[in-house]
C-alpha cells in the first residue's frame, strides 16, 4: 500500500562520518517527521562526537553541481544550511539558490565552531551578516553564536534582537545553567519562550543541528513558524534523553 506524499527537505551541511551532526543528522530528522531528506555536501570533516581533526572543503561550483542536479528532479521549497567555508560564499550560494527559486524558505544553522573546539570563522562583518540574515526564514544561533554574528552588544539576547530586524532568530539556550533549558524566537516584534526541564545529563553532540533541521521539516510539513519551533523544542528535548551518550537517538514522531 503506497503512503501518503513527503514533502522535500534539502540539507546543505558538513558530512559528519559519526552521523551525530551535519548532513546525516539532518536527513535522519527529517526522515523521523515524514519529510524526504535530500542532501549537499559541502565538507568532509574528520571527527567523531568527542574530537575534531581537520576539514576538506567542497569546491563552490561542485556544490552548486550538487544542487542543480536535485533542483532538475525535486520540487525543493525548504533549504537548512549548516557549515559553509566561508560567509562571503555562502552569501553568493544563497543569491544563487533564490535565482533559481525565489520561493525558498531557508533556515540557517551558523555553525561558527565545532563542539570539540575547531573554529571554522573567527571573525564576522556586520554588513555581510544583515544581507546573510536578511535572505533567511530563520537562524538558529546559539549565545555565543549570536555574539560573534552581532559583536559588540551587551548579551546574546540584544545581539538577537537586533539581528530580528532582518529576519526571525531562534535563539537557543541549551549553553545555559539553571533548572530549564529556554530557547526563544525573535520575529516580527515579539519573543516567544520554549522551555523545558533541563536534562541531567542531556548533552548530545549534533543536537543543534538537529534542532533546525526539525523547525525546516516541520515548516515543510506546513506548521507556522512559532508551532514549527516549538515542536522542533520536544523532538530535540527527546533526542537528548534518548540515552546517555554523546550520540542520541532518533525516533519517528
Amino acid at each position: 500500500m503506497s503512503q501518503p506524499f513527503r514533502p522535500y527537505a534539502l540539507s546543505i551541511a558538513g558530512f559528519d562520518p559519526s552521523a551525530g551532526a551535519g548532513l546525516l543528522a539532518d536527513v535522519k530528522t527529517f526522515e523521523s517527521h515524514g519529510v524526504y531528506g535530500l542532501g549537499v555536501c559541502t565538507a568532509l570533516t574528520m571527527q567523531n562526537d568527542v574530537s575534531f581533526e581537520r576539514v576538506n572543503w567542497v569546491p563552490a561550483a561542485e556544490i552548486r553541481e550538487q544542487i542543480r542536479v536535485l533542483f532538475a528532479r525535486f520540487k525543493v521549497d525548504f533549504i537548512k544550511i549548516g557549515l559553509v567555508e566561508s560567509l562571503p560564499q555562502l552569501l553568493e550560494l544563497v543569491g544563487w539558490l533564490k535565482g533559481q527559486n525565489p520561493r525558498l524558505q531557508l533556515v540557517w544553522d551558523p555553525v561558527l565552531k565545532a563542539s570539540a573546539g575547531y573554529e571554522f570563522h573567527r571573525k564576522t562583518d556586520r554588513q555581510l551578516m544583515q544581507a546573510l540574515c536578511a535572505e533567511m526564514a530563520l537562524v538558529t544561533p546559539n549565545k555565543p553564536e549570536i555574539l560573534r554574528m552581532w559583536p559588540g552588544e551587551e548579551s546574546a539576547e540584544l545581539a538577537a534582537q537586533a539581528v530580528s530586524a532582518f529576519c526571525p532568530v531562534l535563539l537557543k539556550g541549551g549553553h545555559d545553567e539553571g533548572e530549564l533549558s529556554t530557547d526563544v524566537l525573535y520575529a516580527r516584534g515579539r519573543w516567544d519562550s520554549f522551555s523545558v526541564t533541563r536534562l541531567p545529563h542531556g548533552e548530545k553532540h549534533g543536537s543543534g543541528c538537529v534542532l533546525s533541521a526539525a523547525v525546516l521539516a516541520n515548516l515543510a510539513k506546513g506548521e507556522a513558524l512559532v508551532e514549527a519551533c516549538e515542536a522542533a523544542k520536544d523532538y530535540t528535548t527527546a533526542f537528548l534523553a534518548s540515552n546517555n551518550t554523546l550520540l542520541g537517538y532518533h525516533s519517528k514522531l
